[in-house]
């Protein structure tokens, strides 16, 4: 569950000073990647978050927000072959953040269904059965840990508003889900980046693509 993360994991016997380091350097690389305007930008902090993986190599966070970062880019970059590459590496980080873990984890389960929907969303038709099920799959181990988790909502209506409506899909069939997740991320903090709360905003925007339609 969220409430169990370690947030200090192998620096909890380190001084102070580095801990603080440590996350003052992961929380100001996700807030300069939530701002970003551009790719080139988000792309430029996501090289960022990969040093600070290669850094603390022994912190299952540092590991977490490099394959957040890089699963994220692989949705907006426009070149397929890029965004294999993304995950590819998205994936081996989200591995080693669980080896560090070392304990089930209902954010890791919501990472790791993100990378599939993004290694679907490169070539729907011929991906749609293998990553399909492998995104309900991790989306479900997460909710039988936490079930109030809004990513996992989040990602469900996400995904069902880009499926065809002859599937299922639209707006219409995803906004309960928008609206479940909103009433889940409104009493999240944003200021413990140990316990990730990405999200809210492209929650937001997409509830607003159901209104509009």
């Amino acid at each position: 569950m969220l409430d169990t993360i370690r947030p200090m994991g192998s620096l909890k016997d380190s001084a102070t000073a580095g801990i603080d380091e440590f996350k003052s350097i992961l929380s100001s690389s996700y807030w300069a990647f939530d701002s970003a305007k551009s790719l080139n930008e988000m792309y430029a902090v996501s090289n960022r978050f990969g040093l600070i993986s290669n850094k603390y190599d022994n912190e299952w966070a540092a590991q977490y927000y490099a394959s957040y970062s890089l699963t994220v880019l692989s949705y907006i970059d426009k070149d397929d072959k890029k965004r294999d590459t993304y995950l590819d590496e998205a994936e081996k980080l989200s591995e080693k953040a669980k080896q560090l873990y070392k304990a089930e984890n209902d954010e890791l389960y919501v990472l790791d269904a993100m990378i599939a929907n993004a290694r679907l969303a490169v070539k729907p038709s011929s991906r749609y059965k293998k990553f399909g099920d492998i995104f309900n799959s991790n989306l479900e181990k997460a909710k039988n840990i936490r079930p109030n988790n809004p990513r996992i909502y989040y990602l469900q209506g996400t995904s069902i508003f880009y499926t065809p409506k002859f599937f299922g899909g639209g707006a219409k069939n995803a906004i309960t889900y928008f609206e479940k997740a909103d009433t889940l991320f409104q009493p999240e903090k944003h200021d413990v980046i140990f316990k990730p709360f990405w999200g809210k905003r492209q929650n937001d925007d997409m509830l607003k693509k159901c209104k509009e339609q």
